[in-house]
């Protein structure tokens, strides 16, 4: 037996805890080997995209370039965040700190639309059309039986270089910019306006046997659409503000296409409501003979192309445009290709529709489906919020 103040005893005390490190030691070892290793999914998420979370103005910007990159809130759910949202507020918290500007929807910005200036600015630009036009038909309206065809020839040359110039500084500000600019698109329009103001007649000559010479024109739809510029420069505002508000206070990505489909179908209607009357007043005023639905058609297709196209979105507004070019062609071309020996039947498809509903039928036909074709479309890209996050 060992006496109480034997050396040996304080010896042999620490010889069990020596032995308590080492298991601690173990114990702790694969955890900070899980912290090393890819434990963190949003980690990776954060190193694949670190651009686009570098130039982030806010999470806003994210969660729309994430679900650009084709992320959903099914798939935020493998990172263990709930919505695309909430992974974008992980995401731009976790980038270090910098000087942010205030982003979309942010607490000090005062609201993604211009400011008193600057709307003041672009709807006069976008009166401008319009009134180039109103003032051409009434200097030939006043002038008619004084000048000789030279003179009023000039006259409307004249106006109709005015009311261009107008429309472009028009479409280079606004809610109507297209920041990715519009392609071929303005080739496609000029095509379009010029069939609304001579189509129906010279498709009236060939069904006839001809053409057969210069034939009269209808401006009252081109005198209906120019003024029709600044009702759709302010539907197209009010969208985006709208969607801009959606887009601050949504938290899921089903949530917000849910919300912005009806914007943008009230966008249209409001459009509408405004367009018609317009193109009525121009027929009256002009005494044009021209359809209203084929007219209609066409304005509805302007200005969903062109909302589009102020997105960032400017090819379904394009492909759109070149359809209704192409079956506004074919018509005549149809009638035109029957005269030859055993082609007749070719225009049976343009005579039944043109006994249906006159000539107009055929601009109304295919400026209608163009436009019905891109609203679904618009419905459906619209309601990205990708397509949301320019200023």
């Amino acid at each position: 037996m060992t006496r109480p103040d034997d050396p040996a005893t304080p010896a042999a005390a620490p010889e069990r805890p020596a032995e308590i490190p080492p298991r601690t030691t173990a114990r702790r070892a694969p955890g900070a080997a899980a912290r090393r290793g890819p434990a963190d999914p949003v980690k990776s998420l954060l190193h694949h995209h670190r651009d686009l979370c570098e130039r982030a103005v806010d999470p806003l910007e994210i969660a729309a370039g994430l679900e650009a990159h084709g992320l959903t809130d099914r798939t935020a759910a493998r990172y263990r965040h709930r919505d695309v949202f909430a992974l974008a507020e992980e995401l731009y918290a976790r980038m270090p700190p910098r000087t942010r500007e205030p982003g979309i929807g942010g607490p000090s910005a005062p609201g993604p639309g211009p400011d008193t200036e600057a709307r003041a600015a672009w709807t006069l630009l976008a009166l401008l059309p319009g009134a180039a036009c109103l003032a051409t038909a009434g200097v030939l309206r006043v002038t008619e039986g004084v000048l000789g065809d030279g003179t009023r020839a000039l006259v409307t040359v004249v106006g109709a270089l005015l009311a261009c110039l107008a429309l472009r500084a028009c479409l280079g500000r606004g809610p109507l910019r297209a920041p990715e600019g519009a392609g071929r698109a303005g080739m496609y329009a000029c095509w379009l306006l010029s069939y609304a103001v001579y189509g129906e007649e010279l498709l009236a000559q060939v069904m006839s046997g001809g053409p057969g010479g210069p034939w009269d024109g209808t401006p009252a739809p081109l005198l209906g659409l120019a003024a029709a510029i600044a009702p759709a420069a302010w539907c197209a505002h009010l969208f985006t503000v709208h969607a801009h508000r959606k887009l601050s206070g949504s938290r899921a990505l089903e949530e917000f296409g849910a919300g912005v489909r009806p914007l943008l179908l009230a966008a249209v209607t409001l459009f509408l409501g405004a367009l018609l009357p317009l193109l009525y007043l121009a027929d009256l005023g002009l005494g044009g003979g021209g359809t209203p639905v084929a007219a209609v058609a066409l304005g509805v297709l302007f200005f969903v192309a062109r909302l589009l196209a102020a997105h960032g979105l400017p090819e379904p507004g394009t492909v759109a445009l070149a359809a209704a070019c192409a079956v506004e062609a074919l018509a005549p071309a149809l009638v035109l290709s029957a005269r030859l020996p055993g082609l007749e039947p070719l225009a049976q498809p343009v005579n039944a529709l043109v006994s249906a509903g006159g000539t107009g039928a055929v601009s109304a036909l295919a400026c209608g489906g163009a436009a019905l074709g891109l609203l679904l479309h618009a419905a459906l890209a619209l309601s990205r919020a990708s397509a949301h996050t320019r200023p």
